[in-house]
């Protein structure tokens, strides 16, 4: 038999001995299960995959947690921006128009009063010619086309401020042209 090691107490009796013994064996039966485990590539395999499963599914949570935060945080300055071109689009539209109004008025004040006279003469006769055609229209047009151009005059009515606009615009490109 062998000897023991020299830092353990040895046995006092016999049953101290079996106690000793009963506690090597279970000492014993523990190493074997964990070099067993170690052993077993599986086994480890195995758990290696849970674990970077675990790990890899926490990620792709943590991830498009981030991502949809990143996409609202996005809408948001989207929908910020866009206000603000919409704001400023607003108020160029703004100038324009006022820009537009200044010009026709100074055009309008440069008119000699012969002009002026004669413009609202011409104005006058048009409208008169315009009613004498409109009523022609209503006695001779069919149906369908004149159901189409009541649609057109009312375009032109509800769009008025930026047809005059236009026509002012055209009126001082004129002016300038002919002074040339």
């Amino acid at each position: 038999m062998t000897q023991p090691p020299h830092d353990e107490p040895t046995a006092a009796g016999p049953e101290e001995l079996h106690e000793q013994v009963e506690q090597t064996r279970r000492q014993l039966g523990e190493t074997v299960e964990a070099l067993a485990a170690k052993t077993d590539v599986k086994a480890r395999a195995q758990e290696k995959a849970a674990e970077v499963k675990e790990q890899t599914a926490a990620k792709a949570g943590e991830l498009k947690e981030q991502a949809t935060l990143k996409a609202e945080q996005v809408k948001e300055q989207a929908a910020l921006k866009a206000e603000e071109v919409k704001q400023q689009a607003a108020l160029k539209a703004g100038e324009v128009k006022a820009k537009a109004a200044e010009a026709a008025a100074r055009v309008q004040d440069k008119l000699p009063d012969p002009v002026k006279d004669k413009a609202a003469q011409a104005a006058d006769q048009a409208r008169g010619t315009a009613a004498r055609a409109g009523r022609l229209w209503q006695d001779k047009a069919p149906e369908p086309v004149r159901a189409g151009t009541a649609r057109g005059g009312q375009l032109v009515r509800d769009n008025r401020g930026l047809l005059l606009a236009a026509a002012a615009a055209t009126g001082i490109w004129l002016l300038c042209r002919r002074k040339r």
